[in-house]
């Protein structure tokens, strides 16, 4: 079945937001949103950190803030979320969930419906897949608190009434695009793994004019 959203998109280039845009994995997202002659923006809260997004239009302002946020959605079709927070052992995070509420409540008034987040192995029924090393001594030494909020961020998502995607790639690595990507729901026997961000932002654009991992959140890896 192609829902009204898919052929909006279909139709034309799609008109996408980019938040995370200057991070690792969403500079390739912007890169490849370009290739494919997307009408990219991305909002940012430091313009000298996106020189270098050529062929995107830059928006400064903080993924937490509801109005910076409804300005950069004006128009659009779509957003994509590749929002990241660094290692807090020690200190609670709240970033990805705080944005991710001003992000649905920005995407309800400016009605658009579309998004597609990655979070990451680790989070929701992922947790205890990432193999020995990460399970054992990553994840409780570095990550436990971080990932704490991706679950907060996940369920907020969850509980909107979006037409979104949850995409949670396994140990990302900046290699060559293998061009052939699993997607898991059922990790039974599953532990371990990783991707190239190169292949995962070209599922996440992918995700765009398609359905098949809508309301969904597939863990995809080599």
């Amino acid at each position: 079945m192609t829902t009204s959203l898919t052929k909006t998109l279909l139709a034309a280039a799609p008109k996408i937001l980019v938040l995370g845009a200057t991070g690792p994995t969403g500079r390739h997202i912007v890169s490849q949103a370009v290739s494919r002659r997307y009408d990219v923006t991305v909002l940012v809260r430091s313009p000298e950190k996106a020189g270098d997004l050529k062929g995107a239009k830059i928006v400064v302002g903080d993924a937490r803030d509801e109005m910076a946020l409804r300005h950069a959605i004006k128009g659009r079709d779509a957003v994509i979320s590749a929002l990241g927070t660094p290692v807090s052992p020690f200190r609670e995070v709240t970033l990805l969930s705080t944005a991710t509420r001003a992000l649905i409540s920005a995407m309800k008034a400016e009605q658009v419906s579309r998004l597609v987040t990655i979070t990451g192995i680790g989070a929701g029924d992922s947790e205890g897949h990432g193999g020995f090393l990460f399970d054992k001594l990553i994840f409780p030494l570095l990550l436990r608190k971080v990932y704490a909020d991706k679950n907060r961020q996940e369920a907020i998502i969850k509980d909107s009434d979006l037409d979104w995607t949850i995409v949670r790639p396994s140990i990302l690595n900046n290699k060559p695009a293998h061009n052939t990507i699993r997607t898991l729901t059922d990790l039974s026997g599953f532990h371990g793994g990783s991707i190239s961000r190169e292949d995962v932002a070209t599922f996440i654009l992918d995700q765009l004019t398609g359905e098949t991992w809508l309301h969904k959140s597939p863990l995809i890896t080599w």
